[in-house]
């Protein structure tokens, strides 16, 4: 990947800076999805070129892997790196903030409180989820 700068958050912004990316995350970590038809049914409806196109992307750039599922070898399974587990705190980061300025906000009131006030105990708690 041809980087513009060696600014951290310039490389981030190159690795997941299109919202499509960071909802691809989301969904693997909170939501607990791993196909390519359960990542389309979310809430935004990605259109499916962008799909393929974001976790083609997210697999090259090491956040996620792509495996055979073992129950039905036609299907494909995404699962999170360690850099893709490591996305969650940032993630955990923006819906602190999008909870303080957004009244309308979707997140739970509980995640939103374990968050703020046990982060570890709900990283580990979200981690074990995801290993399971």
């Amino acid at each position: 990947m041809t980087r513009r700068s060696n600014c951290p958050i310039s490389n981030v912004l190159d690795i997941v800076g299109d919202k499509w990316s960071l909802l691809i995350l989301r969904d693997l970590i909170f939501f607990g999805k791993h196909s390519y038809s359960e990542l389309q049914h979310s809430e935004e409806r990605m259109a499916t070129n962008i799909l393929s196109s974001r976790l083609e992307r997210l697999e090259k750039d090491g956040l996620i892997t792509k495996q055979t599922d073992v129950n039905d070898k036609r299907k494909k399974r995404y699962a999170l790196t360690q850099a893709g587990k490591d996305m969650l705190p940032i993630l955990l980061e923006m819906i602190i903030w999008s909870s303080k300025y957004d009244p309308n906000t979707n997140a739970p009131t509980q995640v939103i409180e374990r968050a703020q006030n046990e982060r570890e105990n709900l990283i580990n708690d979200l981690l074990a989820r995801i290993e399971n």
